[in-house]
């Protein structure tokens, strides 16, 4: 896979993408948004893969959007533009897990990206924020609806409001990011939690994504529905069948995604 702003490539049973646009912070530009779709789409439909990681530099995960291609254009142009919506669209629909590499920055529109990942794990100089108050705006990449469920009402409205910055080990008390690691180690860590995942049965992974992301637009009692239901289903999975085999035989199980 050749790209311009960013590397993908494959280890094993993962697909690891980073995102490449040092001289800009890896701010989020048209062509780096639709270099990671197709990317995305890549290992979607490649069967070998069973979990991403996500990854930008040590310096920055990613600092925001290129606010250099979007400071002259109009409402309609942005709107007509589909500028970062088919990125936000691929990767808040996305089968497969996705573990998220964060160090440096992660401002902005790569806040809302990381929030649209499925772990994260942290360098201890991670900074997160949503500064698009401080440039007149608000954040449109699900930063108001993903950052509220994150951490709650208020400090989302202190965080979007002031535009102020948090460190890693303060985001991980919230709840905004699952682990934090020395610097050093941020992104051999994430690719240690994608192996684990990887490791999984893929249907019962998807299918618990699946139930996991539905808690958070579904009422309980239709979301235990969804989940018993979800439930139910991976009776009819051979990898269902494997895994309980396996469990009684004492042995590691042998999954096939089936």
């Amino acid at each position: 896979m050749n790209y311009e702003t960013l590397s993908a490539s494959k280890e094993g049973p993962l697909g690891v993408i980073t995102i490449n646009r040092p001289d800009a912070m890896n701010a989020l530009s048209n062509k780096l948004v639709h270099e990671l779709v197709s990317a995305l789409t890549a290992f979607e439909s490649d069967e070998d893969v069973r979990c991403l990681v996500i990854a930008g530099s040590e310096r920055a995960f990613s600092a925001g959007a290129d606010i250099k291609e979007m400071a002259d254009m109009s409402a309609v142009e942005m709107s007509m533009s589909g500028h970062f919506f088919p990125l936000w669209d691929k990767v808040g629909k996305y089968p497969k897990p996705i573990v998220g590499a964060l160090s440096g920055f992660v401002l902005g529109g790569g806040l809302e990206l990381a929030m649209s990942l499925d772990v994260l794990v942290a360098s201890e100089t991670t900074q997160l924020g949503q500064p698009e108050i401080n440039i007149g705006v608000i954040p449109g990449g699900g930063g108001t609806q993903r950052l509220t469920r994150a951490v709650g009402k208020y400090k989302a409205m202190e965080m979007i409001l002031t535009g102020r910055r948090i460190g890693a080990e303060e985001a991980k008390g919230l709840g905004l990011v699952s682990r934090v690691v020395p610097k050093e180690a941020y992104l051999e860590e994430a690719k240690k939690v994608a192996s684990e995942i990887a490791s999984k049965s893929p249907v019962s992974v998807r299918l618990a994504k699946m139930a996991v992301n539905k808690a958070f637009e579904m009422g309980l009692s239709d979301g235990l529905d969804f989940e018993r239901e979800l439930f139910y289903l991976l009776f009819a999975s051979e990898d269902a069948k494997e895994g309980m085999r396996a469990f009684l035989e004492k042995r590691k199980p042998d999954f096939k995604g089936k």
